[in-house]
């Protein structure tokens, strides 16, 4: 139609042929020219070079890098062919290709330096250290005195159970009445002394106290004890006024005592076991004989005269004791503590050898104890009376009253008499 312009027409094949070719020829000719620079600029070193040595190792050297060039190049294709396809434009540059090859070398090298694995069944065993032959050796030595504690231990509740001190104390406290403090101090010594058989001294305990206390019978008490748990022979109860009544005959005691206490320490030395000798009515007794005992008491003697327990029983120091107690009636603690020292001097004024003596004083018997040697005789002697009448026999006998309370002047003394009476046909 007029008017309208002309539709352009479709390019014909020849002029599509020329769009597509001419981006090659493009190329092709600065490939061209980057070929001819190179070979201008090698021309120009070889021109300036004048030794034509030189000029043939610059040229091999040329060679050899433009080989290596090909050869890393051709390896890049190789490595990297996914990134060149992937690449859309043609480049000259390296850098990249230069990069991925870096990074392959370093993963190469990482592999190569991974830590060998064990497989799970295996073990792993570290190296064996060195032990040390000291710490065997201690462990060595702490064992043997392990051992010897254990041992001593042992032979402590061997020698106990021998002499069966339990037993001996229970009877003490049901028999002996109103002096709880003399025989737990009692206890007390016997247990320590008797625990080993190994000692620097005899044993030397001195009962004191006014007349009809508890003293004589407690001797009794250790006697027949003693005797149970031990040979007859092993046990002396000598009474000052039975076996030396004569004191015009004191050498014949002195050779008849030092003999038989000789006699008996060796015997029991060979039988690894602590005799007893008691020693009643001390106070009666010589000084010449108190003599001859003091030579037994010092600590320079043989071994078997070490291991000996002596009981002095006497009546030394009774006023002191009677006017102490009535005295000091709210004050019945101190009487263990104050007492010995009260006496001591006494003791040692009329012997030096109460200074290796362990001093234990018997108190005034009150009215309450006096009724239980009453019950304790007459269960004995198998009678039968109601308290009643047990209480009439103990107001009979003679008290001092102090504070409120009532001290039997001689004790238990003559609880048996009375007892004794009972028996006699009316």
């Amino acid at each position: 139609m007029d008017g309208e312009p002309p539709c352009p027409k479709p390019p014909t094949l020849p002029h599509k042929i020329s769009l597509v070719s001419s981006p090659m020829r493009a190329v092709i000719r600065l490939r061209r020219k980057v070929r001819i620079q190179k070979k201008n600029c090698l021309q120009v070193d070889l021109n300036k070079d004048k030794s034509p040595e030189l000029v043939q190792t610059r040229l091999l050297q040329r060679q050899i890098s433009l080989n290596r060039t090909n050869l890393c190049s051709s390896s890049i294709s190789l490595f990297n062919q996914s990134s060149f396809e992937n690449s859309r434009y043609f480049t000259f540059d390296t850098s990249r290709d230069q990069c991925t090859l870096n990074k392959y070398k370093r993963k190469k090298r990482r592999r190569k330096s991974k830590v060998v694995l064990y497989p799970e069944s295996s073990r792993k065993y570290l190296p064996t250290a060195e032990k040390s032959k000291a710490k065997r050796c201690l462990f060595l030595l702490i064992g043997i005195i392990f051992l010897q504690i254990l041992n001593a231990i042992e032979n402590l509740d061997d020698n106990l159970q021998k002499y069966d001190l339990d037993g001996l104390e229970k009877t003490m406290h049901r028999e002996v009445f109103g002096q709880k403090l003399a025989v737990e101090k009692i206890m007390e010594l016997l247990k320590d002394y008797l625990a080993t058989h190994i000692h620097n001294k005899p044993l030397v305990i001195s009962l004191n106290g006014p007349t009809g206390v508890g003293k004589s019978h407690v001797g009794w008490l250790l006697a027949k004890h003693f005797r149970s748990v031990m040979d007859s022979d092993f046990v002396l109860q000598y009474f000052v006024m039975h076996h030396c009544p004569n004191k015009e005959a004191t050498l014949g005691c002195q050779l008849d005592l030092s003999k038989k206490i000789s006699d008996i320490v060796t015997r029991a030395e060979t039988e690894e076991k602590i005799p007893l000798f008691i020693l009643d009515e001390v106070e009666h007794i010589p000084p010449v004989l108190l003599d001859t005992l003091s030579r037994f008491f010092e600590p320079n003697q043989t071994n078997e005269f070490l291991n000996a327990i002596y009981i002095l029983i006497s009546n030394i120091g009774d006023s002191e004791i009677t006017k102490f107690v009535t005295q000091n009636v709210s004050t019945e603690d101190s009487l263990s503590k104050e007492l010995p020292n009260l006496i001591q001097p006494l003791l040692i004024h009329m012997h030096p050898l109460w200074n290796s003596a362990d001093i234990i004083p018997f108190v005034l018997l009150e009215k309450s104890h006096v009724i239980e040697c009453f019950v304790e005789e007459i269960r004995r002697e198998g009678l039968y009376l109601n308290q009643s009448h047990i209480e009439n026999l103990a107001s009979q006998l003679c008290y001092n009253t102090t504070g409120g309370r009532q001290y039997s002047k001689n004790g238990c003394k003559h609880v048996g008499s009375k007892v004794s009476l009972l028996q006699r046909p009316v």
